[in-house]
């Protein structure tokens, strides 16, 4: 197939996967294409199973075209979230519904055989409970750290000791002979965002930010998600926010922003201020072991002065830190992510305030900075919807479209790009 049909193939079936157009009048006037070509890539598509006739849409003067749609039925996609201390994983249509998933606690450090090794445990019965007919057509994965997208291979992740250099690809293709992809976890809960909130497809200039146990963020240009040369932008965590040496970061560096204003580092700010006696945060210590960052948050709605003053810093310096980046890229949505965000209404005001205050007023004119729509399933959202984005990718949809079904066929991820297109 050359790429001049490769890429009308997938320009097709693009459009009727997003609605934009589900008949071949409205193929023909949205990708202004030939009638005839149109005609012949529905007949393509029909043919490998992947879209079929849902009805007839209204007559504009003759016989009232054939509607179609996406048959999101014919094959399963795995979708596997790995967050610092939270594992979830969902099995999804080719539409990217989810159709089931599992979360349990997960503590990343354990390492790439005990995590993993849960997931296929955790995979295997998600899939036991589907039709023996559905094949899963690829598997996509979110780690917390740095990825090189185009092998798969985690990199130096500060947080994951003992993952440097391992190849989740490698250890699961085979297992469920289908292809494999894995991202940074942020990427992929940008990616979510892009794909399941219409209103962020709309404005296609998205910066999505985890504020979790660490701190990153995805970055969409033009409606693609951008990795960058060697697929890590977006490590806002490890920007310079102070020349002070006491904060040491997980990256071995000092003065990183996720040291001073990550969950691990406000829970050991927390901490620390609870053991040293008074206020809300000894109260809660005294209840349980440890504080954490929702610990932090509660103290302060109960008016605790020293865990109110931990939140104002951190998102303070947060605030700062994508007060820049916005002026810098100027997108049109700030979504806010992570169990940090999710504590309370103070860091997120503080956010909002410091960036608005710090960023050029053009930059800032109909900037929305808001929490994520899908709150804690945007990794997962975004698994599953890479996966569907890489399949029908112009290129890797030409390898497969000719067998129907891209399972069976794990090399179809050894090969890929950088960007995602919109």
């Amino acid at each position: 197939m050359s790429s001049e049909q490769a890429e009308s193939l997938a320009a097709v079936l693009r459009a009727i996967r997003s609605g934009a157009a589900v008949t071949q009048p409205g193929l023909v006037r949205h990708l202004g294409l030939g009638r005839g070509v149109v005609t012949a890539r529905m007949a393509e598509l029909e043919q490998a199973g992947l879209v079929a006739t849902a009805g007839v849409a209204p007559s504009t003067g003759g016989r009232q075209p054939r509607r179609l749609r996406l048959r999101s039925e014919a094959g399963l996609i795995v979708g596997v979230d790995i967050g610092a201390t939270v594992l979830k994983i969902g099995l999804a249509d080719l539409s990217g519904h989810i159709l089931d998933r599992v979360v349990e606690p997960m503590d990343v450090a354990t390492g790439p055989d005990a995590v993993l090794g849960r997931c296929e445990t955790l995979i295997d019965a998600l899939l036991a409970s589907r039709p023996a007919d559905q094949a899963v057509w690829g598997v996509g994965v979110g780690v917390p750290g740095p990825v090189q997208f185009s092998t798969g291979l985690t990199v130096a992740p500060p947080i994951m000791p003992g993952w440097d250099g391992y190849s989740i690809r490698e250890r699961f293709a085979p297992r469920w002979s289908a292809p494999t992809w894995v991202d940074n976890d942020v990427n992929l809960m940008a990616l979510g965002e892009l794909r399941a909130n219409p209103a962020a497809a709309e404005v296609r200039n998205l910066l999505y930010v985890k504020i979790g146990t660490g701190i990153g963020a995805g970055l969409v240009s033009g409606g693609r998600l951008h990795r960058g040369s060697e697929g890590c932008a977006g490590d806002i965590g490890h920007i310079t926010v102070t020349e002070s040496e006491d904060a040491v970061c997980r990256c071995g560096n000092t003065g990183c922003l996720e040291a001073l204003a990550g969950g691990a580092a406000l829970a050991a700010q927390g901490q620390r201020l609870a053991e040293a006696g008074g206020g809300e945060l000894t109260r809660i210590l005294a209840e349980r072991s440890r504080i954490t960052a929702a610990d932090i948050a509660t103290a302060a709605e109960f008016g605790d002065m020293a865990a109110r003053a931990l939140l104002l810093k951190a998102g303070k310096l947060i605030g700062s830190t994508l007060a820049t980046l916005v002026s810098f890229y100027n997108p049109g949505w700030v979504a806010l992510g992570g169990n940090v965000i999710s504590t309370g209404d103070m860091i997120l005001t503080q956010i909002q305030q410091t960036v608005r205050s710090r960023s050029l007023p053009l930059a800032t004119r109909r900037l929305r900075i808001e929490r994520s729509s899908l709150g804690t399933e945007a990794g997962l959202s975004g698994a599953v919807h890479l996966v569907a984005d890489e399949l029908f990718e112009p290129r890797c949809l030409a390898s497969w479209v000719p067998h129907s079904t891209p399972a069976g066929r794990p090399e179809l991820a050894s090969s890929t790009d950088l960007d995602v297109a919109a």
